[in-house]
């Protein structure tokens, strides 16, 4: 347990730096993910790159699921590790990547039969269809290994060890780039698949992460396998679940609102699709950082929380708000510099390239209270408080960006839509650091739990 609680020392500014780095890297594999699969795509044709545009809803969506359990499992294992509680952890962990099986499983089931229906609602028809349904029947099948190493990659993290997971997922990139190109085009012995074969790359990746992810887990002792009553792992799904839940819900309020919003931008033609399926991406990769340093934060605040440490806590959110909103503003002037060529390097189409750039003038300046936004939320699950994160995502998407984004495009066109994102992650970033500050103020005055290792305090007079 004591190597396992590494986060309680030490300079906190470089603790989280330490951490941030490694979940950077981890980050990157995942969304590089996407990022690869759309520059291979977009090779084949504009419909192929529509068609991945429409994908990214329900791509974000499930790895909104994944994430969330993933939080979850983190937040409730670091917890149980600062109070020194090395059963619980195992038997957490454990269970943790049982619940994601039924997850998984349960959401494969349900995609399958709902393909056609779900993107014909989101405005897809005719050849682009068609492009969805040969990924999306793969992708769907291969759920499991997509979601279930995540959530194993949670327990490692819990521990404080972001590198291992780091590697697990750069591991699987890396076969993903390798295969990518062999599928989708047919190379070597290799039948020409072209958007199937990017979710045949996309699963086989992914299982080797699985086999990782496995043998680190039972090498290090953090999973048993062993018998366990009904009612033993229920009581365990419900840990996870109760911040699990609302944190996926959280995560998934961006992907749902994302397919609405692909709905409006899908009436103004196919590269406008095209193009904000390629700004969505560059967005989500450029605020890699703020989302490493917000998943860093969870075991962090999850070990020293449970440990009483609420002091190092509070200096740990005012550090990540910081770095979070600075690496925004660096991520709006570099766009200003690069915006225009990086567009150019996923389509050559010059409509689908005018509305990356577009997109990048309007909302990347809003980066830096996004990112607050996102540190807040991250900070609020791992002290149990998931519910508030969920609250404010609701606030952003539906109360604000969906609305503003209807109305946006009614007065002045698609540009309208990108006004609406702008305004809502202004608003809504503003909101949150006011919030957490009187959250925070609340929390310190709760008591502190005693130790796993420590007895229950007498009551007086026994």
């Amino acid at each position: 347990m004591q190597r396992n609680a590494a986060l309680m020392e030490g300079p906190v500014a470089r603790t989280l730096i330490r951490l941030t780095l490694p979940m950077l890297m981890a980050m990157f594999a995942m969304v590089g993910f996407n990022i690869v699969d759309t520059f291979y795509v977009g090779q084949l044709g504009t419909e192929e790159l529509a068609a991945m545009g429409f994908t990214l809803a329900v791509v974000m969506a499930v790895n909104s699921v994944s994430m969330g359990l993933g939080m979850g499992t983190t937040a409730v294992i670091s917890k149980v590790i600062g109070q020194g509680d090395s059963r619980g952890m195992q038997r957490l962990a454990m269970n943790a990547i049982l619940l994601g099986v039924l997850v998984a499983s349960t959401i494969s089931v349900t995609g399958l039969l709902t393909i056609d229906a779900l993107f014909g609602l989101m405005g897809a028809g005719g050849v682009v269809l068609e492009h969805i349904h040969a990924y999306m029947i793969v992708w769907y099948l291969g759920l499991p290994l997509i979601i279930v190493p995540q959530v194993g990659n949670s327990s490692i993290r819990a521990t404080g060890d972001t590198k291992t997971p780091a590697k697990i997922m750069i591991a699987a990139l890396t076969a993903n780039a390798i295969l990518d190109p062999i599928f989708i085009f047919g190379l070597g012995p290799a039948p020409r698949m072209e958007l199937q074969g990017a979710a045949i790359a996309t699963v086989i990746s992914q299982a080797i992460a699985l086999a990782i992810s496995f043998r680190v887990l039972r090498k290090r002792g953090l999973i048993i396998f062993e018998r366990e009553s009904w009612t033993d792992l229920a009581a365990s799904w419900k840990r996870i679940l109760t911040i699990g839940i609302p944190a996926a819900i959280t995560q998934l309020i961006a992907p749902v609102s994302t397919g609405v919003i692909t709905g409006i931008v899908a009436t103004y033609g196919t590269a406008a699709v095209a193009g904000f399926g390629v700004a969505s991406r560059l967005e989500m990769f450029a605020l890699l950082v703020i989302m490493a340093m917000g998943s860093a934060l969870v075991p962090f605040i999850g070990q020293n929380w449970g440990a009483g440490n609420k002091a190092r806590v509070g200096r740990a959110v005012k550090v990540a708000l910081v770095l979070a909103s600075g690496w925004g503003a660096f991520v709006w002037l570099l766009s200003l510099v690069v915006g225009t060529s990086v567009a150019s390097v996923f389509n050559d189409n010059p409509d689908v390239i005018e509305t990356v750039v577009s997109y990048m003038r309007i909302v990347f300046p809003s980066l830096m209270l996004l990112g607050v936004l996102t540190t807040v939320a991250n900070s609020l699950s791992a002290l149990h408080e998931p519910l508030k994160s969920m609250t404010l995502s609701i606030l952003r998407m539906f109360v604000l960006y969906v609305p503003l984004a209807f109305l946006g495009s009614s007065l002045i066109g698609l540009t309208g839509v990108w006004w609406a994102a702008f305004i809502a992650n202004i608003m809504s970033g503003l909101v949150a650091v006011l919030w957490f500050r009187h959250i925070f103020r609340g929390l310190e005055h709760e008591p502190i739990p005693p130790r796993a290792d420590e007895p229950e305090p007498v009551p007086a007079g026994v």
